[in-house]
């Protein structure tokens, strides 16, 4: 497992890797969890382009494109606008950030890749200084959640009828796996 994480790496996202994006986020393993392509690409060249402070990376494995991840900021949603449709937020520290992944070739999905993917970009993330990360996978999506727990990410307990049907609050536990 360690030599497929140090396989992984991370670089930000850039323009020309958007039509890469687009033909992933079409892809039916990634758009039953991802929203319609064509918006949530516009959301994605918006941070691309500094409009939104979500930070978006290519995942590369060996040098080559393979997935797409992001990190954004608690803080910038701590406002009563949000935290009124969403109480979690206010759990968590200002500094905390979420962060969510996709694998987009299909060939590196079911493979182990995606615990692998999220501990190497948790550990670029607490290089970074951050140390409390959450994510948000729909409880449905039963891959993301696996994924999710099996890079060390659990259930916050305290959290349980503050998130409505269509969202699981995991955090970053530091352990061994």
């Amino acid at each position: 497992m360690k030599r497929l994480e140090n396989s992984i790496d991370f670089r930000p996202l850039a323009k020309a890797d958007l039509p890469l994006l687009k033909r992933w986020l079409e892809e039916p393993h990634v758009r039953d969890w991802w929203g319609e392509p064509d918006e949530e690409l516009a959301l994605i060249r918006a941070m691309v382009e500094g409009e939104d402070s979500t930070r978006p990376y290519m995942i590369q494995f060996e040098g080559h494109p393979i997935g797409y991840a992001q990190y954004w900021q608690v803080g910038e949603l701590q406002t009563d606008d949000w935290t009124e449709d969403h109480p979690w937020l206010a759990v968590f520290p200002a500094d905390a950030v979420g962060m969510d992944i996709c694998i987009g070739d299909d060939r590196f999905v079911a493979k182990g890749v995606g615990p692998a993917v999220i501990r190497a970009f948790v550990r670029r993330l607490q290089a970074g200084g951050l140390a409390t990360i959450i994510a948000d996978p729909d409880p449905e999506n039963s891959r993301a959640v696996r994924a999710f727990e099996k890079a060390g990410f659990r259930p916050v307990p305290n959290l349980e009828g503050m998130t409505g049907d269509d969202v699981l609050i995991l955090q970053f536990r530091n352990q061994e796996h």
